[in-house]
């Protein structure tokens, strides 16, 4: 059983507040209850217990943020019901108009108000005027980008007439706060998760099948995030933090180990959250899909985050103009929505590099689609061959790891640094000499990691090839091979799963969005 050190400890601290994360005692303890409950409460007060469940779920994070999740569900619920008696009327849109912004305002106060702060304040001390005071401290409530999505993206489809308002403002808020995707997603959407929990009385309970495969996934989500994230997080912390201390050696391996970690770290959490809501009958929406098999910076998008990178796609690059339009409009517009989608992570330059870059990324492959079409031709390259589509993905993988430098860094400059070091610090001994094993994990720390990424690449082969999750790939076998497998990974995660100071649980990186 491996123990994190009390630097990463003090790193992956509850930022928020004791709630119930996935990967605690409390969770375990929390979950069963409510299902239990779920299963035996009558059948038209189902969504009330979970309403209540779910909220008593935010509040062990931060109880005053409720006021906000609460606003948020009220403001969109009403605003929705209004647009849908007068859509096509001025006073409908002017009323869609005012519950944006609100939705917005409140998500920039409180994500973004530091950040234009400080910025205002380099700006302002630049040109020698008197900078602004701080008036209070502002704590990110846990959660508010994806649920602040959720009912903003609610409301628009109630305005384009693809759903119907719900009349029931408690179910509604339960499509808001379901807890299994509350605070890290996946965004779902109304004609998916709220049509769902309109027909909640006559789900399927007490289904073997869809038990089994969502507590498959939770254990699956589990090892991803215990065994493998939060184990590659110690190498990456210990170069991210002391970054001018090492070669390119280190530097590219905690590069890639960032990679790894940040998928498995919010893959784990979908996997979870989708195998919980599975439990109880719901169907949540795939939020990855082996993203790291992607053959171009295009296809990673239609792979990774992807109930985010449709929500983008749908309420901003579409409106602005999408790709019907002269291609210098359909560029501004793919930067536009890249530079947005960095924003969302985050109040900081870094955030808004790396959305940037991947936007650049597909501005310049479209620009020079004929160039490598004509190369290759010239060449008679084999573009259907195994070996041209590898290093079409490890090429990708490149660029997608050269962003993520940006997106973890503590900023530009750091990260500028931390690029500029890889080309200019070159150690190729260190491969040799056991420097690798002196960054955070010793030798069977890091034999515990390669087998672990081992079974994730299966895993991902399976989806990429097969195109089958992993719990829809266990559930044709036999019995005796699934549960085999579910009770190794359990006993794995007990045994080498990353813990903290006291045992105490490992937050999930997309929680600080």
């Amino acid at each position: 059983m491996a123990e994190r050190t009390g630097s990463e400890a003090e790193r992956c601290g509850d930022k928020w507040g004791t709630g119930v994360l996935f990967n605690s005692i409390h969770f375990l303890i929390f979950f069963p209850i409510v299902v239990l409950l779920y299963f035996i409460v009558p059948r038209k007060v189902r969504y009330l217990w979970l309403l209540l469940a779910s909220y008593y779920f935010y509040m062990c994070w931060n109880v005053k943020y409720v006021v906000l999740i609460l606003s948020s569900t009220l403001i969109t619920w009403l605003t929705a019901g209004y647009v849908h008696s007068c859509r096509k009327k001025a006073a409908g849109r002017a009323a869609l108009s005012v519950c944006i912004v609100f939705q917005l305002g409140l998500l920039f106060f409180f994500k973004y108000f530091d950040f234009f702060l400080d910025t205002s304040n380099r700006i302002l001390g630049r040109i020698g005027w008197e900078l602004l005071d701080k008036p209070f401290d502002v704590l990110l409530p846990v959660g508010i980008s994806f649920y602040t999505f959720q009912a903003l993206s609610y409301t628009l489809d109630v305005y384009r007439g693809e759903i119907e308002p719900e009349k029931n403002f408690f179910r509604y808020a339960l499509f808001v706060s379901f807890f299994p995707q509350l605070v890290a997603g996946p965004i779902e959407r109304s004609g998916n998760l709220l049509r769902q929990m309109r027909r909640i009385e006559k789900l399927e309970l007490w289904n073997y099948e869809n038990i089994t495969n969502g507590l498959m996934l939770m254990v699956w989500g589990l090892f991803q995030k215990m065994v493998i994230a939060d184990r590659v997080a110690i190498l990456v912390n210990t170069v991210f933090d002391g970054y001018y201390m090492y070669g390119a050696v280190a530097l590219i391996a905690a590069a890639a180990g960032f990679a790894l970690q940040i998928y498995c770290d919010f893959a784990s959490y979908s996997s979870i959250a989708i195998g919980a809501a599975r439990v109880m009958g719901f169907e949540l929406m795939e939020n990855f899909d082996t993203p790291y098999f992607a053959r171009s910076i295009s296809e990673f998008w239609h792979r990774w985050h992807i109930s985010l990178s449709t929500w983008f796609r749908d309420y901003v690059y579409i409106p602005l103009g999408g790709s019907r339009c002269s291609k210098v409009k359909r560029y501004r517009n793919l930067l536009i929505t890249f530079a947005v989608s960095g924003l969302w992570h985050g109040g900081g330059w870094t955030f808004l590099a790396w959305g940037i870059l991947h936007g650049m990324y597909q501005v310049i492959g479209d620009l020079t689609k004929g160039i490598r079409q004509r190369v290759n031709d010239f060449f008679h390259t084999k573009t259907e061959s195994i070996s041209y589509k590898m290093a079409q993905t490890v090429i990708t993988f490149a660029l997608v790891d050269v962003a993520w430098i940006f997106f973890r860094a503590q900023g530009l400059r750091a990260a500028l640094e931390y690029c500029l070091r890889i080309f200019t610090r070159w150690d190729p001994w260190s491969f040799f000499n056991g420097e690798i094993y002196t960054l955070g994990l010793d030798r069977a720390e890091m034999n515990i990691l390669l087998a672990g990424l081992i079974l994730l690449l299966l895993v991902d082969l399976i989806r990429y090839l097969k195109k089958q999750t992993f719990s829809e790939f266990l559930a044709e076998q036999c019995i005796w091979f699934r549960w085999g497998v579910l009770f190794a990974m359990m006993a794995a995660i007990l045994v080498f799963g990353i813990y903290g100071i006291r045992f105490e649980s490992s937050q999930f990186i997309y929680f600080q969005f």
